[in-house]
């Protein structure tokens, strides 16, 4: 074997590590949970803000806005979209392109002159 997978002279942090593997896992559990918990009140905080926001928009909406907005009739809207239909307008057909071929044809065949 030309190389040892062990050191000759290891550190001592590596053979406490080997040793007690607990050195390592429980100060680093340890710092995550202690985020967590510390991160928490600052996500509250975010949370908080943002339903205060919220709140102001609700009370200005409730003050005034609501008002200003028209009652919904279905009578008018029904006599808008018949007036509309009165008007004087008659559909046009564009020219097709010359390669396009007609809707219901497909590509293969040759499209219908007429």
């Amino acid at each position: 074997m030309p190389f040892s997978s062990n050191p000759i002279k290891p550190s001592p942090l590596q053979s406490r590590l080997k040793r007690h593997p607990a050195l390592f896992g429980v100060p680093f559990l340890l710092i995550i949970v202690g985020a967590s918990f510390g991160l928490q009140t600052f996500t509250q905080t975010r949370y908080d803000l943002q339903d205060q926001k919220v709140k102001q928009i609700s009370n200005e909406q409730a003050l005034g806005l609501d008002r200003k907005k028209k009652k919904f009739d279905i009578r008018e809207e029904y006599y808008k979209l018949s007036a509309a239909g009165e008007q004087d307008w008659e559909p046009k057909r564009i020219a097709r392109p010359g390669d396009s071929p007609e809707w219901g044809v497909s590509p293969n065949e040759p499209p219908a002159k007429s």
